[in-house]
């Protein structure tokens, strides 16, 4: 048993897949995920997506076509992800990258949900 949790583990290899848009990344434990860019631009730590506290996030809409432009790692605890709408105000630490891999499915579905419950489109 390795002791690893999100919490703990840390990336070995991050990839950009400018074509399929996608981020992918590998952790030390063996996980390993590939995040649209999409879903990492609609769920941004920053507090322009998330607000300032629960119940105050700004549900993000248009965004099915967003690509990642940029990548830099922040000291040795997360990635500053640049997005070709101009949005690069999240720092992506790695424990919420791995939880955002994990939790992809049910993540992207509770997504999908609140932009049909607004109206709202992808694109």
């Amino acid at each position: 048993m390795s002791g690893l949790s999100p919490d703990s583990a840390h990336p070995v290899e991050i990839k950009l897949h400018s074509v399929s848009k996608k981020l992918e990344i590998s952790f030390d434990d063996g996980a390993s995920f590939q995040l649209p860019a999409e879903y990492l631009r609609v769920y941004s730590p920053s507090a322009e997506v998330r607000g300032h506290g629960v119940g105050n996030e700004t549900l993000q809409t248009g965004k099915m076509h967003v690509g990642i432009t940029a990548l830099e790692p922040v000291g040795h605890y997360a990635l500053k992800i640049t997005f070709d709408d101009g949005h690069d105000s999240g720092l992506y630490s790695w424990a919420y990258l791995y939880e955002l891999g994990v939790k992809h499915d049910q993540y992207w579905q509770d997504y999908l949900n609140r932009l049909a419950a607004a109206g709202a489109l992808r694109e």
